[in-house]
């Protein structure tokens, strides 16, 4: 076997495992829903829960699906062509996991230290201390 053949072979259980990340943990994150459904008390945000379960799932499936195309294309495949190709795929996949973080956690992650110093100061108001501090 060859060094290419052998990083092809890896690039495939990267992408198989990237799938199996995505496959499984979609269906964990349906059973969890269902379980939560027939449970009164935590029927209420059961369904947020699935959304950002799945939103999580995606993010993690992605960056390692994101492993498989760089590796394939520094190793396996240096062509302009192919270059370009992971560009466009690495610029898609950054827009949507940062469409998928504001679902997750409702912020922009560059606003979350904001909303951190928000809730960290409220709390300290909430607590008692008049200064916030």
């Amino acid at each position: 076997m060859s060094f290419n053949q052998d990083v092809s072979d890896t690039v495939k259980v990267v992408e198989a495992t990237g799938v199996a990340i995505l496959v499984v943990g979609g269906l964990a994150a349906l059973i969890q829903f269902v379980a939560s459904t027939l449970t009164p008390d935590r029927r209420a945000g059961s369904y947020q829960q699935l959304r950002q379960n799945l939103g999580r799932v995606i993010l993690l499936g992605l960056e390692v699906l994101i492993v498989a195309d760089i590796v394939r294309t520094v190793i396996v495949e240096p062509t302009l062509t192919s270059v370009t190709v992971l560009a466009a795929i690495v610029i898609i996949r950054i827009v949507l996991s940062w469409s998928l973080e504001l679902e997750i956690d409702g912020t922009w992650p560059w606003d979350r230290w904001q909303r951190m110093q928000e809730a960290s100061s409220a709390e300290g108001t909430s607590a008692g201390d008049p200064g916030g501090r």
